[in-house]
């Protein structure tokens, strides 16, 4: 069966069965349509889809979670309107197990611990706030980290959030422990990285598949920007 050269099965697609589409994004993708006019995942999903079936009309794609543009790693797309229903409320409750790795410019202290704050969104500018005690208009945090191994002049660091707040990982590891992402200059970082991307990788995502219950434990590649070659040579998993 000939495959669409819009996606690569072996690099980009990570999951697809009747019900998931589990893609790895690149950065600089966007997820879902915004006012820029830039094409998104979902609509690249929807041709990668029409394509491969031969499917004479648009084909479905529901959008369940988002990550940010310049972020790499697992996004989970829906085939099914049962398939987003069900996703869109693991997602609410917090039945996704999400792990992110983050490369940082110095090691964080203490080297592993939980970070809670309130967030607030400033929408015109883009931009998210941590405040460490509780704010009436702002969202409760919660992440989880721990350092994994000194890669290079940076650190690699594993973050589980507990919450899935706009910004949060990078906003908290700013504020909570003064160590902005690589590359991420609207958090701190000194510099952007040469494919202004930032270091941060939506690594693996373990669930319940919303329409079977088989137990989905789906891990994404390292993208190929260089930032990240120091870690390939790691022994990681």
């Amino acid at each position: 069966m000939n495959r669409p050269a819009i996606w690569s099965e072996q690099k980009e697609i990570l999951f697809e069965d009747n019900h998931l589409l589990i893609v790895n994004k690149t950065a600089g993708t966007l997820v879902q349509a915004d006012d820029t006019g830039d094409e998104p995942l979902s609509s690249k999903a929807a041709e990668y889809l029409r394509l491969k079936y031969k499917k004479p009309g648009n084909a479905f794609v529901g959008v369940c979670h988002r990550i940010d543009r310049p972020v790499t790693g697992i996004v989970v797309l829906a085939k099914t309107s049962k398939a987003l229903s069900r996703l869109n409320e693991m997602f609410r409750d917090n039945h996704m197990h999400k792990t992110y790795w983050a490369l940082v410019g110095k090691a964080p202290e203490p080297s592993e611990g939980t970070l809670v704050h309130w967030l607030l969104k400033d929408p015109m500018r883009n931009v998210t706030k941590a405040y460490p005690q509780k704010h009436a208009q702002g969202q409760r945090a919660e992440l989880h980290y721990k350092t994994l191994a000194q890669a290079g002049h940076r650190y690699l660091l594993e973050i589980n959030p507990i919450t899935g707040r706009p910004h949060q990982i990078r906003v908290q590891l700013a504020t909570g422990l003064g160590t902005p992402i690589a590359g991420d200059v609207k958090y701190g970082a000194m510099a952007p990285l040469p494919d202004i991307s930032i270091a941060l990788h939506a690594r693996r995502l373990q669930f319940k598949h919303p329409v079977t219950n088989q137990e989905m434990t789906i891990e994404a590649p390292l993208p190929d920007a260089p930032v990240w070659d120091v870690v390939r040579e790691l022994t990681l998993s």
